[in-house]
């Protein structure tokens, strides 16, 4: 939100100082229109009587002689520059008598009364604040007027000024000028120093990740969106890193798996070879002897068996095809049936087998030949794990609206630095010295197969164990 709440007073603020520059354009415009309209004030005019009274004293007492005495002219034509004005003095039919521009011509122009003859200042004014008035040439003696004065004077001589002026508006619309240049340049810095420099650090940080360069961190110091964005891309690039590593471990695993049934399958597939050699040639001379080479050949043929299972059903899985087709079953008659042939199993290998006391036996949906294989990757995990004199239990209890199934061992236990990857495909764990040989024999794909099976049943599978007191798997089955 940092950026929102910062916006926000910049845009108010912004906006306010438009809206004082344009309503103080507003106003200076409507006092400059109104001004123009108005006419200008009459003590103008009078200041020009007063500046052209001298002259138009001249010209009263001596209007007859303008025309001919050159002492008059040139009296005017001084008085006219002393003053920086021009005059133009008419007959009443408009003749032309006197120019002050040319004192001494004779020219008898006529001018147009009914407009050259302006006597008030609006009319009168001209460019340059130059302003043009006409005044009456009346003769003393008999009050009868004898022509016109025409004057074209400067504003400065007059001291004209003009009313429009605002000072205080002009003042007030720089300011607000000022403030949105100030505004517009602040806006550039902070999206500069704020948001473009940190988007090319992103920049930076992304390229080195497709660089695969994982360990380059994406740090921002401040807590506002940006550093939203920082946290969120780091935290991607952890996800990435993790992703890489596990894809490098993956086919790191699947290299060793490939290379471990290989050497899995060739050992018995030698064996059974080699047995089948040694019938052929007749080294076994009666039929106590072929039977036992037959038990050995069937031995490390089920040994095959299950290594193509668990590569199969792992095949199935990554294809998300793997076949679980549940169906309504007693749990009485499924368990006795899966359970009855594994006890001499384990017991050949010396190892002591509790099988369950009672079996609920209660109605569940479950897949027969995907139990059975779930239960065997158990117990030959715990086979695993134990020694001759260890034993395995088996125990199957009803709690709530569910079926708890318990393989437990009184092995060597999981080191506590496997126990986050057991259930990890192509993950076998660390062995103490007297299973390695043992550990070795398998994929790494049991216990992950496992959890799948169940999943699919809508069960859950975990474990507990400590360390030289053996390992106990538990997982429920939903009843119907």
């Amino acid at each position: 939100m940092y950026w929102k709440n910062w916006f926000k007073p910049w845009f108010a603020s912004a906006i306010a100082c438009i809206v004082i520059m344009g309503s103080c354009g507003a106003f200076i415009q409507y006092r400059l229109s109104a001004t123009e309209q108005d006419v200008l004030p009459d003590e103008v005019v009078n200041q020009a009587r007063i500046e052209i009274s001298g002259i138009m004293l001249v010209l009263e007492q001596h209007h007859t002689e303008v025309s001919s005495q050159n002492r008059i002219r040139e009296e005017l034509r001084k008085w006219s520059e002393e003053k920086q004005l021009h005059l133009q003095y008419t007959g009443l039919d408009g003749t032309i008598l006197f120019d002050s521009s040319a004192p001494h011509s004779m020219n008898k122009d006529k001018l147009n009364l009914k407009s050259d003859l302006h006597y008030d200042l609006y009319s009168s004014k001209t460019a340059h604040e130059m302003f043009k008035l006409a005044f009456p040439v009346v003769d003393p003696d008999s009050g009868v007027q004898a022509g016109n004065a025409i004057f074209t004077l400067p504003g400065s001589l007059l001291a004209y000024r003009q009313t429009a002026s605002f000072p205080a508006m002009f003042t007030l619309l720089m300011i607000a000028l000022l403030l949105v240049l100030l505004l517009l340049f602040r806006l550039r810095y902070k999206i500069n120093h704020d948001l473009l420099h940190p988007v090319n650090g992103l920049k930076d940080h992304a390229e080195a990740i497709l660089k695969g360069n994982y360990g380059q961190k994406a740090e921002y110091a401040k807590q506002d969106e940006i550093g939203e964005v920082y946290a969120v891309f780091d935290q991607m690039r952890s996800e990435i890193m993790t992703l890489s590593m596990q894809k490098e471990a993956q086919s790191k695993a699947q290299k060793e798996l490939i290379s471990n049934i290989s050497h899995d399958l060739k050992t018995p597939l030698t064996i059974v070879k080699a047995y089948i050699e040694a019938i052929r040639e007749g080294v076994c001379s009666d039929l106590p002897a072929v039977m036992a080479y037959m038990e050995i050949m069937q031995a490390q043929a089920n040994k095959m068996a299950m290594l193509v299972e668990d590569l199969l059903v792992h095949a199935l899985r990554d294809l998300d095809q793997i076949s679980v087709h549940p169906a309504e079953h007693y749990s009485k008659e499924i368990f006795e049936s899966i359970l009855r042939p594994m006890g001499p199993y384990i017991r050949t290998a010396g190892v002591k087998f509790t099988e369950p006391s009672e079996i609920p036996n209660v109605l569940i949906r479950i897949d027969p030949i995907r139990i059975e294989q779930l239960l065997s990757n158990l117990i030959a995990n715990a086979l695993k794990h134990t020694s001759a004199g260890d034993t395995i239990r088996v125990a199957i209890v009803q709690e709530q609206h569910q079926l708890t199934v318990t393989v437990s061992d009184t092995g060597e236990g999981i080191l506590p630095q496997d126990m986050p990857f057991i259930f990890e495909r192509y993950f076998q764990g660390h062995a103490p010295s007297q299973f390695e040989k043992r550990f070795n024999e398998g994929s790494g794909l049991g216990l992950s197969i496992c959890k799948h099976i169940i999943e699919a049943h809508h069960g859950t599978i975990s474990f507990k164990s400590v360390k030289h007191q053996g390992t106990e798997f538990y997982f429920t089955l939903p009843i119907c």
